[in-house]
């Protein structure tokens, strides 16, 4: 794939040499960085870091904008209130207290040079500075292509959390604004890089947001008028070896160290050098060791090891106060605890991760599709359905991950059911037909047509690279929510039957899309973290949404919005006590702290107090989130507004 237009796409990198020119005094100003040695094995990245003397060449009013935070002070028991704006809200571009461009110049200067202004990855699609209609013409032909989005600084591959407020377009008289864009990113490439934006972030009252791909349905990475942290080339992967050892976790076994910038394709691939396997997500672009492991992280081989969460050994993170330390079984163990499944965007800006690996195994995977038809009823279609329902605890026990969609009449004229794949780890082909037997049996018996085909492959990577292939992003039309089912359902016929009407009555009494996953997160290593207990027992995870046709008024988009909470309320009824997929979920989600964490809430949010009291780091839907909201006027509650205290 071309991607030449890339580079100069919507990067603004100020320049270095000449602000030093500008700001010329008796001291010059350098890159604010040292490297240390450390008994730790560091990435090479992570052994530039910031120490206090770094900053000793500034006056005492500059140091103060990047010293050290202190979470034990009464300072800082008052919270992230006494450094806003005056407004009740984070200091916004505009307020008085939003730094001078002096400020700025030098901060780009500490940083090295990595300082970007924000300009929107469709800005070149609209007259003035940026325009540029060849630009116009690769952003509007690549936009659901999550490369492109993956290489730009702030881009977010679920816009509508961006406001739509500089989308590709034809009709370059058009207006394009930042929106829901951060305002600056840092492009970090090393720790020192980090600490400088954590700190600078915190002592000014400035919303600090997190970017590695910007794949995160719910648009976390996004903040208007916020400095992102661009984590995206913390991209070094390191074998461990066969027989990594951590006495105290316990475990003796296949290890990487992988940076936080590493995307899917890129550790199942340096796994699959050594004859492993990882636990990362089927999304080929998905940032493993950033929101996928912190927020749980489901994919293919969870049904066998676990979630992503399960996996990790230990982290490598700069903290809300600004300082780089280790979270681990015995180093700060509550924070390492939250990392596993607490949530991403809350606890700090992680730099590696440490997980274990597994050796590869051969694995079959299965595709087919089928209809209703003249000859196959709706009412028939849906028992083929829940003859797939029927088999679900069956295939948890067997450690199969499947991935599947119901696309309702609106999209096709007809009920189509495709499975896409059902993947069997560890299972010869004979297996795996004996195991789809009784299913594929029930749908001939119903006169459904099906031509499910077979694959083998000898590793788990080959069959992974073969039927996960890149999605596409940038959907402005359409939202999601998300439920968890758990196995206890389908166990009791009176519960089956209420749980499977609610879930299908979704698409067929309101032409929902779904889409499922028939998966299982055992936790079959005893491993103590923050994953929502739900997804110990859990069969399903499943996903619904409501749509709209653009262009949509603010009416239209607002009763979808409705539509939604609507629908989910239904699933919600028909599943008490367990919970939703934080990575995948509706961001409007009722009672959302029990949903996302359960009875983990209340030791996340202890933790979340202790080691950031000055809410620094704020996602949607984040533990302690209630204390600030987006003011946003848009019909989807979006980024697209400043953030302010409730």
């Amino acid at each position: 794939m071309k991607l030449s237009y890339l580079a100069p796409l919507s990067f603004h990198i100020l320049s270095v040499s000449a602000l030093q020119k500008r700001n010329a005094t008796s001291t010059t100003v350098t890159a604010a960085a040292s490297t240390v040695t450390s008994s730790e094995s560091l990435l090479e990245y992570e052994t530039v870091q910031l120490a206090e003397s770094d900053l000793s060449h500034l006056n005492d009013s500059m140091q103060a904008l990047f010293t050290f935070g202190d979470a034990t002070t009464s300072d800082a028991s008052t919270s992230a209130s006494a450094r806003s704006s005056g407004t009740g809200c984070k200091v916004f571009p505009g307020d008085a207290h939003w730094p001078k461009e002096e400020v700025w110049e030098l901060f780009n200067i500490l940083l090295g040079g990595a300082l970007i202004k924000t300009v929107p990855i469709a800005a070149s699609c609209y007259y003035g500075e940026h325009y540029d209609a060849a630009k116009c013409a690769y952003v509007t032909d690549n936009w659901t292509n999550s490369t492109m989005h993956e290489l730009d600084p702030t881009s977010m591959m679920s816009p509508i959390y961006q406001g739509l407020t500089c989308m590709p377009t034809t009709s370059p008289n058009g207006t394009c604004t930042l929106g829901g864009y951060p305002y600056y990113a840092v492009n970090a490439t090393n720790v020192a890089q980090i600490q400088l934006a954590v700190n600078f972030a915190r002592n000014t009252g400035i919303r600090l947001v997190i970017k590695n791909t910007g794949h995160e349905f719910s648009g976390k990475s996004g903040g208007a008028g916020a400095l992102s942290i661009w984590t995206h080339w913390l991209d070094k992967i390191k074998y461990e070896g066969d027989d990594y050892t951590d006495e105290s976790f316990p475990y003796t076994g296949p290890a990487f160290t992988s940076g936080t910038g590493v995307i899917g394709r890129d550790i199942m691939a340096a796994a699959h050098k050594e004859g492993m396997v990882v636990v990362g997500g089927e999304a080929v672009d998905v940032g493993v060791m950033g929101g996928f492991i912190q927020g749980g992280g489901h994919g293919p081989m969870t049904s066998v090891h676990g979630l992503g969460a399960d996996q990790m050994l230990s982290a490598r993170i700069v903290t809300a106060d600004g300082r780089f330390v280790t979270a681990s079984s015995t180093e700060n163990s509550d924070l390492f605890w939250a990392l596993r499944g607490g949530g991403p965007g809350t606890w700090g800006v992680a730099t590696s991760i440490t997980i274990k690996a597994f050796p590869t195994t051969p694995v079959t995977v299965v595709t087919f599709s089928f209809t209703s038809s003249e000859y196959v009823s709706d009412d028939a279609f849906w028992l083929g359905v829940r003859a797939y329902w029927d088999n679900f605890i069956t295939y948890n026990n067997a450690g199969i991950y499947s991935y599947f969609f119901i696309f309702p009449p609106a999209a096709f004229g007809v009920n189509y059911f495709l499975m896409s794949p059902f993947w069997a780890p560890n299972h010869t082909l004979a297996e795996t037909q004996a195991l789809l037997a009784p299913w594929f049996d029930v749908l001939t018996s119903l006169n459904i047509t099906f031509t499910p085909v077979y694959n083998t492959y000898d590793t788990l990577y080959e069959g992974w690279a073969a039927s996960f292939a890149q999605e596409t992003v940038g959907s402005d039309d359409a939202i999601v929510g998300s439920r968890l089912f758990l196995q206890s359902y389908l166990e009791d016929p009176v519960t089956f039957n209420t749980t499977f009407d609610a879930w299908s009555g979704s698409a067929r009494n309101n032409g929902s899309l779904l889409v499922g996953f028939n998966i299982n997160a055992p936790n079959k290593y005893n491993v103590s973290n923050a994953v929502l207990p739900a997804w110990r027992q859990t069969t399903l995870h499943s996903m619904q949404g409501t749509s709209w046709t653009d262009p949509a008024d603010y009416t239209t988009k607002a009763a979808a919005r409705a539509k939604l909470s609507e629908l989910q309320l239904v699933w919600k009824a028909a599943t008490p006590g367990t919970g939703a997929y934080l990575g995948e979920c509706d961001i409007e989600e009722v009672d959302w702290q029990e949903s996302f964490y359960g009875a983990n809430y209340e030791r996340l949010l202890s933790i979340k107090r202790a080691t950031d009291p000055w809410n620094l780091f704020w996602a949607k839907t984040g533990v302690g989130s209630e204390v600030a909201s987006v003011r946003s006027s848009d019909a989807i509650p979006d980024e697209n507004g400043r953030l302010c205290w409730n």
